[in-house]
């Protein structure tokens, strides 16, 4: 924070030292957290949430910047007797990371409008995993101009994950990294990953890409990231530490008060990292790389003798700078990982998957992780994906899934949704970061049924020949006593109870040049398990007639068409002429 005193004037000056000397006190009470002389927080081991498991964050639970936001407003007021410097790099968001995340949060208004996802949230967590795509050093397309890798996540003060892309993103074949402005782990990009800016790619060192699926990934669990549970639960998810989860809120607080756009590549840099023992770092340089396409190396150790903590990729990268260390590092345990020691996977017991489209999967996938010799591992990541030519997905509104196992080795996949399309798909079950292979699971989608159908009126359908009925048919369809919505029917004028062949005489539609027809296909229910058919008209025969209407699942109802003459009042017999009464007299 000593960075920030130089941008402040005074009065402001004692009012930041008392706030970071506060935030030190409360810091230093918290498990694993010391500080050192100059009051500079050193994390030995972050404070954990017990909601979601380490290894399942988005960022692999990386490194991220710790500056706090300033304590001056984005957009102070000059008082007549104090000069105020409004603290331009703090409280500006570069031109295209600011478009990224508005953009971002605007499509997740769209596709999940329940969430409530505000871009100044998608701001704060790039602010803290990337200081803003290092002030926003992007080309005209948002990608970085060079990769911003965190550290490799070797298990040495970092969560162990064995490499899952063979180094495509990250560059190392050994371990994952995070990668790009909102730090993503490659495994978790596999399945989180979006296009963003509509280039057909999903790239992690894409700013619109990342903003996105970051967006989504907030967004994944049906949070309402209004209510203030649900937004700590999203933030957690994303890297699981209470200490991540207080900065981050302050940065989301800090923007909601104003911001303000600022060129690309003149944001600040950040210069406290939370894996950062020493608190000191060089002033990163504010020049962007020399070359776009030239891949991140690894920056130049401050003094020859003082080893680089592994995975540093050159001063300002998000989540892993390559800042280093005063201390040695530990070197990576050779203890196998409970990943190292799964050998397959089995089935746990699933049921036969079967849905009815537009329903929730009543069964769950259930896949077992187990050594050679048959013994469960807990603490592995499986991921579900859902494949094949199909719109369902898992309660979660994705078609991806990682979940951990149990004590019994055992993860279940969030409940499936069927969509509209009808058929069947494939789920497979993968262990991240082990190439063992996949275990496939068959789920069928049926089309809507209705078992039950209903008239809704009890008004007797009659005509006179050449004539319109004058009430509509409408029924309600129902399936196991609830709703049938969306459900396929037809409607046929039949020629007699036990002949459902369409009728040639009687009653009849029209359609669309007025012509009449006798059935009428591709009717659906709407969604309150309503339809009503057009009007009918009737020819010249009279008699009784039969109206069947069918629908997939086997409801079918027969309604009573009759067609008559009017019926007319008798003439009066003129030789009954009526008899006058006699008028009195005066």
């Amino acid at each position: 924070m000593a960075a920030e005193f130089g941008r402040l004037r005074k009065g402001a000056v004692n009012t930041t030292v008392a706030a970071v000397v506060v935030a030190a006190l409360a810091a230093s009470q918290a498990p694993g957290v010391t500080t050192d002389g100059a009051g500079r927080k050193m994390t030995t081991g972050t404070q954990p949430s017990p909601d979601a498991p380490a290894a399942d964050s988005a960022t692999g639970n990386s490194p991220y910047y710790t500056d706090l936001p300033p304590l001056n407003s984005p957009n102070p007021a000059p008082s007549a007797d104090t000069t105020v410097t409004p603290v331009a790099g703090e409280a500006g968001i570069p031109a295209t990371v600011l478009d990224a995340y508005k953009k971002a949060a605007a499509a997740l208004q769209e596709s999940k409008p329940g969430c409530h996802l505000p871009w100044e949230l998608l701001a704060a967590i790039g602010k803290v995993e990337s200081g803003q795509a290092r002030g926003g050093r992007v080309d005209a397309n948002g990608t970085t101009l060079s990769k911003i890798l965190g550290p490799q996540l070797n298990g040495a003060g970092f969560a162990n994950i064995s490499d899952t892309d063979g180094g495509a993103y990250d560059g190392d074949s050994r371990y994952d990294r995070a990668v790009g402005p909102m730090q993503f782990i490659p495994s978790t990009w596999e399945w989180a990953g979006r296009d963003g800016n509509g280039d057909g790619r999903k790239d992690p060192n894409n700013v619109y890409d990342a903003a996105l699926a970051a967006g989504h990934y907030l967004c994944r669990f049906g949070w309402d990231l209004s209510k203030g549970g649900d937004l700590d639960r999203a933030i957690l998810s994303y890297n699981n530490s209470q200490d991540y989860l207080q900065l981050v809120r302050r940065w989301l607080d800090y923007y909601r008060k104003g911001t303000h756009e600022i060129p690309d590549g003149t944001g600040t840099l950040p210069s406290d990292r939370s894996d950062d023992a020493a608190g000191a770092h060089p002033t990163p340089s504010p020049t962007p790389p020399a070359s776009p396409s030239a891949p991140a190396s690894p920056s130049s150790p401050a003094q020859p003798t003082t080893p680089s903590k592994p995975g540093g990729s050159g001063p300002g990268d998000g989540g892993g700078s390559g800042n280093s260390p005063t201390t040695p590092t530990t070197p990576p345990s050779t203890t196998p990982t409970p990943t190292d020691t799964v050998d397959h996977l089995e089935d746990a017991g699933t049921a036969k998957l079967t849905a009815m489209a537009g329903d929730t999967f009543t069964e769950k996938i259930s896949a077992r992780a187990e050594t050679e010799s048959g013994k469960a591992v807990a603490k592995v990541r499986v991921r579900f994906t859902i494949t094949g030519d199909t719109d369902a997905t898992f309660s979660t509104g994705e078609k991806y899934a990682a979940v951990l196992t149990d004590s019994s080795g055992t993860a279940v996949a969030p409940a499936l949704r069927a969509g509209e399309d009808t058929g069947e798909f494939t789920v497979r079950a993968t262990v991240v970061g082990r190439t063992v292979p996949g275990l496939d699971y068959k789920a069928t989608v049926t089309e809507r049924a209705a078992d039950t159908l209903a008239r809704t009126g009890d008004t007797a359908l009659t005509c006179v020949p050449g004539g319109e009925f004058a009430e509509r048919v409408e029924v309600k369809a129902t399936y196991k006593g609830a709703v049938a919505d969306k459900v396929a029917a037809t409607a046929t004028l039949i020629r007699a109870e036990d002949d459902p062949d369409e009728n040639d005489k009687g009653p009849y539609f029209k359609d669309a040049d007025g012509k009449p027809v006798r059935t009428l296909t591709g009717l659906k229910t709407d969604g309150k398990g309503l339809l009503e058919l057009p009007k009918l008209y009737a020819d010249d025969t009279t008699g009784t007639f039969l109206l069947r209407i069918a629908t997939a699942g086997g409801a079918t109802l027969t309604i009573e068409l009759k067609v008559a003459a009017a019926e007319t009042s008798p003439e009066p017999d003129p030789s009954e002429e009526p008899t006058e009464s006699a008028t009195p007299s005066a």
